[in-house]
């Protein structure tokens, strides 16, 4: 591979926003890429994975290169060149990589990667807090899981068409798919392409969507015609396949706390050609009183630690902190107190995270049935999704039942 100096600058450049000046990494791709409209796909796609992949690894490479934070710019350079060593690059004659250490980096290298928090790229704190809740074996391969690239998964809008329709109208844009065993409404790309600038997407006629995700909305087992509320719909990815699953049939109501990401959810809704919904934000406790009693399914997706999603959200290693968890789970209880009153007798309702955590998930379920608001409502069944053992996210769902 020929580096090329623009867009190892760009790389730089993004680096620094995203370590130095705390911004999320999809939002400083996105204005990296703005930067040469000239850039091809081939170059884009360079600035945008070498990016992630050093920000994936973020901690092993800066113990290679004996960098610290901030970065300034020549250490920033020497991440990139440990990068390069790594991935067998031939680094180029530019002065802000002289002087690299090849021998002595593959030597660090395999010294580091004896011990997990530096294979791994992970705060001390955080191999500490997934080794005790799920154990040394099962932590030490979800941890190398969630460190995999995420493939690029869609799921077909079944509103307005099939998986086989679908396959053929991608590949006339040079988009090649493949099903998933298990999965009934998803493809996974066989190489990653901006899926957004097809006619496909444009049509509505798909979501990208984890497969993991996508066991969310049935495990609701929702009904055409029924009444079902999506309590935490955020942008509405799942709310859309609520829809799809409800065959546009029924009333859908979309709740979340921000107005703004019910807004993206009526343009996304939209184009997917949903019609069966609405959405309301939570301003006050009045939008859920006047709602209990009322919902045939309930889904609340609780805001979480994110640990499930790492594979998509790299940045959030260095971002996330053991008080942000603790916090958390202060509010997924509250959800399960006080949103449950919506649903109504004979009522199911599924709570769900993209966490790994027990503590977000079978111990929250449990805490909720033990209490006053839980006494009401019955266990029927859970499913643990670990990235090692399906290749998608990790995620939690649990069914409950009114009785």
């Amino acid at each position: 591979m020929r580096l090329h100096r623009n867009l190892v600058f760009a790389v730089i450049d993004a680096l620094n926003m995203i370590f130095n000046e705390g911004e999320y990494a999809d939002k400083v791709i996105e204005k990296v890429l703005r930067y040469d409209k000239r850039w091809g796909a081939r170059d884009r796609a360079f600035i945008a994975e070498t990016t992630y992949d050093i920000v994936r690894w973020k901690r092993l490479y800066t113990e290679i290169a004996e960098a610290n934070e901030p970065y300034t710019r020549p250490h920033l350079f020497r991440l990139f060149s440990v990068w390069c060593v790594l991935k067998g690059i031939r680094i180029p004659d530019w002065k802000q990589l002289e002087g690299t250490p090849e021998r002595r980096l593959k030597g660090r290298f395999d010294e580091l990667s004896k011990i997990r928090k530096y294979k791994e790229s992970i705060p001390d704190w955080m191999d500490e807090l997934g080794e005790k809740a799920l154990g040394n074996a099962l932590w030490t391969k979800e941890i190398a899981a969630l460190n995999q690239q995420a493939d690029v998964i869609l799921r077909v809008n079944t509103l307005k068409t099939q998986k086989e329709q679908l396959q053929s109208f991608l590949a006339k844009d040079d988009i090649e798919t493949e099903a998933l065993e298990g999965y009934p409404n998803a493809l996974r790309l066989k190489e990653r392409k901006n899926v957004f600038t097809t006619q496909a997407f444009k049509d509505g006629l798909f979501e990208v969507q984890d497969a993991s995700s996508q066991l969310v909305a049935p495990f609701l087992e929702v009904k055409p015609g029924q009444r079902v509320i999506d309590a935490c719909a955020g942008a509405g990815g799942k709310t859309l396949h609520l829809a799809s699953e409800m065959e546009n049939k029924g009333q859908l109501i979309a709740l979340d706390i921000y107005e703004s990401k019910l807004k993206k959810l009526k343009i996304r809704a939209r184009r997917n050609g949903v019609h069966n919904f609405e959405t309301r934000a939570i301003d006050s406790t009045k939008v859920i009183k006047k709602l209990h009693n009322s919902a045939d399914r309930l889904l609340l997706d609780a805001p979480c630690s994110g640990l499930g999603v790492l594979k998509r959200n790299p940045d959030s290693k260095w971002k996330l902190e053991p008080e942000f968890i603790d916090r958390i789970m202060g509010v997924q209880q509250d959800i399960l107190q006080n949103y449950s009153k919506m649903l109504k007798k004979s009522g199911q309702m599924v709570y769900a995270t993209c966490s790994i955590l027990p503590q977000e998930n079978t111990e929250q379920v449990n805490k909720f049935l033990a209490s006053e608001a839980g006494q009401d409502f019955e266990f029927i069944k859970e499913k643990n999704v670990y990235a090692s053992e399906s290749g998608f996210d990790g995620f939690y769902m649990a069914l409950l039942k009114k009785k």
